[in-house]
């Protein structure tokens, strides 16, 4: 395998990863993934304390702190929220479809990747 195959393939792979990741998220916003994922997925609108701020107008979700840098990162919880936060206005809209956000997030996905 040459440097540019692996290249590829790393970057094919990252691609992969962090669309299903984005995809388990908007099932979780729209009700349509397990209980124990949805409760992972907190809107920062829903916290008490921060529905003043404007990030509760940009649809974004809270992030938890996490300890070990190694696997606190990659763990679903980190991930999931830290992703779906780093996502344009235009794909976190509340009312898009499932057929035109996938479309729309495979869009920006190849165009970053």
């Amino acid at each position: 395998m040459t440097k540019y195959h692996f290249n590829n393939f790393v970057i094919n792979l990252r691609y992969v990863s962090v669309r299903k990741i984005v995809l388990v998220v908007f099932n979780c916003l729209h009700g349509q993934a397990p209980q124990y994922l949805v409760e992972l997925c907190q809107p920062v609108a829903g916290v008490a304390s921060r529905q003043h701020l404007r990030s509760a107008a940009q649809w974004l979700l809270v992030v938890p702190r996490h300890q070990l840098s190694s696997y606190g990162r990659r763990a679903f919880c980190v991930a999931g929220p830290s992703v779906w936060n780093s996502l344009p206005d235009s794909l976190r809209n509340p009312i898009i479809g499932e057929n035109s956000f996938r479309q729309s997030l495979k869009t920006f996905l190849l165009a970053m990747y």
